[in-house]
């Protein structure tokens, strides 16, 4: 940077296991900001009959570069890391990965990004897709009354923690809004069969949720096809839950001090 007048945008692989120590180091050398993430090292598929990594040159197969919709989960989250950790807190963030809508130009920015860039989405939908974008924005901003993308930048930082400092006194279920489903069954078959068995089946094909079962895992609600058709609501603090019989807190406890962490006995 000592040698170079104009800003300078480190782009920082997800290739590694902290970003937040590649993003330090590049402030520390003077970027005016960072961008991720880069693609990830990945091989597609393998053709069966060639027995090699697709796309195969030659015979032969390599590593490439994943990106699109997939990857925006792993982007946020490195993002987010940068945006909270106070080595780097404040550093410019240009993000990058999965781009397509609008939303997740919006969910990006208030994770900290300034700006956002669009390049999977662009090559499958055409260079159109950026200003279906712009418009999606500006018509969320219009409704949400924000007139400048600096009104919401890193709004979800401050409610963005570490597992162990969630509330574990915080106790939810699931509730299944019966004018919005259209009986797929999908929810069903996740907690059947990979979760906690809470929710149950009629002969006419209506779900619903079993409160005495349900520990608010969220994993009907990632897999429903219909958007908030499933939500989460919270139990009110002095009821009783009915998967434990015990009365709802409304007192704060996280991880740290819960009795059954190892780490506690492991300090004493």
């Amino acid at each position: 940077k000592q040698y170079y007048s104009k800003p300078v945008i480190v782009k920082l692989t997800p290739n590694i296991t902290d970003v937040r120590l590649p993003a330090a180091a590049a402030k520390r050398g003077g970027a005016d900001a960072v961008s991720l993430i880069n693609t990830i090292n990945s091989i597609i598929s393998v053709n069966l009959d060639s027995m090699s990594p697709e796309p195969s040159i030659d015979g032969k197969g390599s590593h490439g570069g994943y990106c699109g919709p997939a990857v925006k989960p792993i982007a946020m989250s490195m993002v987010s890391e940068i945006a909270r950790a106070p080595e780097t807190a404040g550093l410019p963030i240009s993000g990058i990965g999965g781009v397509t809508t609008w939303r997740d130009a919006a969910e990006y920015i208030t994770l900290g990004c300034g700006n956002v860039q669009v390049c999977t989405a662009a090559m499958t939908y055409g260079f159109k897709v950026v200003q279906e974008m712009i418009t999606g924005l500006s018509q969320w901003m219009d409704e949400k009354g924000h007139s400048t993308i600096q009104d919401f930048m890193g709004a979800a930082i401050p409610n963005t923690t570490d597992w162990k400092n969630l509330n574990l006194n915080y106790i939810a279920k699931a509730e299944i809004n019966q004018a919005d489903c259209i009986s797929c069954g999908r929810c069903y078959a996740a907690c059947e069969d990979t979760s906690h068995q809470a929710i149950a089946m009629s002969d006419d094909r209506t779900f619903t949720v079993i409160d005495a079962e349900c520990v608010a895992c969220n994993l009907c609600v990632e897999v429903c096809p219909v958007e908030n058709c499933i939500t989460m609501v919270e139990q009110e603090s002095g009821t009783v839950d009915p998967r434990t019989g015990k009365i709802v807190s409304a007192d704060y406890a996280n991880w740290t001090t819960h009795p059954n962490n190892p780490s506690l006995e492991a300090a004493e």
